[in-house]
């Protein structure tokens, strides 16, 4: 494998608490060094990054390439392609595809699927019970050994406490993290949008904001119990938030993500009955977006996740009560999340934090989210200043369900990096 040396760029990395200008010399896919001034030879590739910058690849704590079993929305090179125009270089798989990665050998499947792909990590999140279905706990145990880095019964969280408490009790043992979509789903049943004046004026029936608390509340608890590591995900109430900054000062294992649509957009955003703007948990209020921002600015949330979800066209194009929730969001994440450098909300450090430091922390990768000396050369280099028109013969996805469509977004990858091999180029 050739060398490269990335020269010129404004390196960010908080885990060396680097923000300068440097090189990043790269080697047989490995960083070898990073420092000023480091001399051409002739061996070494160069790539110019004056004027951008240049961070560890993103990470993506929760994606949805529904491979298998629904291929005609998003596969893994498909899903892989989105990931890496959007400087994602590592992604983790939520298990509701079909059949459900509740066996090893749909983990393997993965495994095996993304290393043929080979544009970007690709580590599936095993079921926490077998179909879904929450009742009896899935293989965990060889799934970890397969390659799991997590399990989730995504938006089917056990509602049985007890299923919840075992599975916790045994994640715990296997050092790996409960991922926890946490819904009262007797509360929020039945509903399309976030309940209140909105929801009533249109006519749709909401889901309130407490279902998303008191479902978070009792997952807390059960994570107390057990001392395993809860990660909740798409989190989108102040109340919610609130909640999650009380059981961290409590001592209670807990990370959280928030996702960009929820930290950009509010109800609003569905007053047309967009459908491309319907997903769970629903856009809140503009209280609760603030609150969002404000959560990531203090470190109560600690990372930045997409949920990408693809459907179809023919899927989202209905009455607004019969489309399925879910947006995509891999070449989204960027731009909006620059938004809140510029808004004040995050420095530019604390955003790679956010989006590549913790996440592997949280999945327990030492090898990825850092440029230090030996660690893989997963690398984002994007101009933060780019301004351009999202449009469709820009999205790698097969599906093309995103409410930021058409809009002027600031801040563009210009090259990814994987394993110190060129996956993406707009330059």
């Amino acid at each position: 494998m050739d060398s490269l040396l990335i020269k010129g760029g404004r390196v960010v990395d908080p885990s060396l608490s680097i923000d300068e200008v440097t090189d990043i010399l790269i080697d047989n896919g490995k960083v070898v060094k990073v420092e000023k001034n480091i001399p051409i030879s002739e061996a070494v590739t160069v790539v110019n990054a004056d004027g951008l910058v240049v961070s560890p690849g993103f990470i993506d704590l929760h994606v949805h390439f529904r491979d298998p079993g629904q291929e005609w929305k998003e596969d893994i090179e498909t899903g892989s392609q989105a990931a890496v125009a959007g400087g994602v270089t590592s992604v983790c798989c939520m298990a509701n595809t079909d059949p459900v990665n509740d066996n090893p050998a749909v983990t393997r499947y993965i495994v095996e699927k993304a290393k043929s792909v080979g544009l970007c990590d690709v580590f599936p999140i095993g079921a926490i019970t077998k179909g879904l279905k929450g009742e009896e706990l899935a293989e965990i145990g060889l799934m970890v050994k397969a390659g799991i880095v997590a399990v989730s019964d995504d938006g089917e969280t056990p509602k049985d406490a007890k299923v919840l408490r075992n599975a916790m009790d045994y994640a715990r043992s296997l050092g790996i993290p409960v991922f926890t979509h946490s819904e009262d789903k007797t509360l929020s049943a039945g509903g399309h949008m976030n309940e209140g004046m909105i929801s009533t004026l249109l006519g749709i029936p909401g889901m309130p904001a407490e279902a998303e608390e008191i479902g978070i509340l009792r997952d807390l608890m059960v994570a107390k119990l057990t001392g395993a590591h809860i990660h909740i995900c798409h989190v989108s109430t102040s109340n919610a938030l609130r909640i999650i900054e009380m059981a961290k000062r409590e001592g209670i294992n807990v990370t959280c993500e928030i996702t960009p649509h929820h930290f950009t957009l509010t109800e609003e955003a569905v007053r047309d009955f967009n459908t491309s703007a319907k997903m769970c948990p629903p856009l809140r209020t503009s209280e609760d977006v603030e609150a969002c921002r404000r959560a990531l600015k203090s470190g109560v949330a600690d990372a930045i996740a997409t949920d990408h979800a693809p459907h179809t066209e023919d899927e989202k194009m209905v009455e607004f009560c019969a489309a399925p929730f879910g947006i995509i969001g891999l070449q989204t994440m960027l731009p909006l999340t620059l938004e809140l450098v510029r808004k004040g909300y995050l420095t530019l450090s604390q955003m790679v934090e956010r989006l590549s430091t913790t996440p592997a922390k949280i999945i327990k990768r030492s090898d990825i989210g850092a440029l230090k000396l030996g660690a893989r050369a997963n690398v984002t280099v994007f101009d933060p200043d780019e301004e351009y028109v999202f449009i469709r013969e820009m999205v790698r996805s097969k599906s093309f369900n995103s409410p930021f469509l058409g809009w002027k977004l600031k801040g563009k990858v210009k090259m990814t990096f994987y394993n110190g091999k060129i996956v993406f180029k707009d330059l």
